[in-house]
């Protein structure tokens, strides 16, 4: 069996939440020794060349799209094309070429600020991708149920649900600083920055002198009333994009992870820091109870009032941190890129 897979985001430089999800599911295919053509408009990343997977590149741009559906059409020994990050090339494929899309999440069709040519392309090409796809991928249940909902002609059993792996195996175990409250994530209406930023003034005095809150993440979309607040507000650091070995430092270090997001189609960053043993604060929304299970606080995150009393019952309480740090290993340990990748080769035997 050979699979031609778009891994653009994943030998990106700054690979965000989509990227990283390519990257580990290829990661742990090419391990398996399973042929694979991936389609990239940038060098691979370097520890996959030792596997010799066969590369197909082509220049950046709209044209690569059309390019690389034109190229599709020609491989006789393809048996499936997976789009894990862009509906443009499946929306542009025939039915002859079987082609199994993964849905990370519907926020294109949400009422929060989205990036505007993101959201415009996911809407002009999503429904007729579903049409045409020979099966369907999520990160969650959640992003399950938000497809099915949305879009009643798909069918049930022809969505699988895959989840995500973490982004280290067998890190080592968080050995908390006692200062620093970490968000690792793209600034954007939709991660909440702000409204976490508020929260943590509302802390009280001494909680707020003898911590930090440190913003972590490239710039994104709407983004400028978070930077202003985060350069506004003692004891808030904005950091910007930080390298994957900057992530593992901050996240070796931390005394807790916070993210109260507006909608995850999963939560990747959530996964890190359980299976580090990092107390999480996050949102009762979307995929984030499913990842977080009963190991996590979980908050309202259009109020700052319910973040900050998060935050600050996580803060205070050592026996509740404890309580955290044992439980979260063995949640983080539901997932992984092996698991993923069993349930996507389960999803196909169905289909042979």
């Amino acid at each position: 069996m050979k699979i031609a897979v778009d891994v653009r985001e994943a030998c990106s430089e700054k690979r965000t939440g989509k990227g990283q999800w390519a990257y580990g599911f290829v990661s742990e295919f090419l391990f398996r020794g399973q042929e694979m053509l991936l389609l990239t408009d940038a060098e691979i990343p370097e520890e996959w060349k030792e596997f010799s997977p066969t590369v197909h590149t082509s220049s950046p741009g709209m044209l690569w799209h059309h390019h690389m559906a034109s190229y599709l059409k020609k491989q006789d020994d393809v048996n499936f094309f997976l789009s894990p990050t862009s509906y443009i090339v499946p929306s542009l494929l025939p039915t002859s070429v079987p082609c199994i899309p993964v849905v990370h999440d519907l926020i294109a069709f949400h009422k929060e600020p989205h990036d505007r040519k993101a959201k415009i392309v996911e809407r002009l090409t999503l429904k007729k991708t579903l049409r045409k796809a020979k099966h369907v991928l999520s990160v969650s249940e959640s992003t399950k149920r938000d497809l099915l909902e949305r879009y009643p002609f798909v069918e049930a059993m022809n969505i699988s649900v895959v989840y995500a792996g973490p982004m280290e195996n067998d890190p080592p175990r968080n050995t908390p600083d006692g200062s620093t409250i970490l968000c690792a994530a793209t600034l954007s209406p939709r991660k909440n920055q702000q409204r976490l930023i508020e929260a943590f003034k509302k802390l009280p005095d001494a909680l707020r002198t003898k911590h930090r809150l440190l913003l972590a993440g490239g710039r994104g979309w709407h983004d400028q009333q978070i930077v202003d607040l985060a350069e506004g507000t003692p004891g808030v650091e904005y950091e910007g994009f930080v390298s994957p070995e900057r992530y593992s430092v901050l996240l070796a270090t931390c005394e807790l992870l916070a993210l109260p997001s507006l909608y995850e189609g999963f939560g990747m960053q959530i996964l890190d820091a359980l299976q580090r043993g990092i107390p999480v604060l996050t949102s009762n929304r979307g995929s984030l109870p499913e990842v977080t299970g009963e190991c996590a606080v979980l908050v309202d995150p259009e109020s700052t009032e319910d973040i900050a009393e998060g935050l600050e019952r996580i803060l205070t309480s050592s026996e509740f941190q404890e309580d955290l740090r044992a439980s979260g290993p063995g949640q983080a340990s539901n997932f992984s890129w092996k698991r993923s990748v069993d349930l996507f080769l389960a999803s196909l035997k169905k289909l042979q």
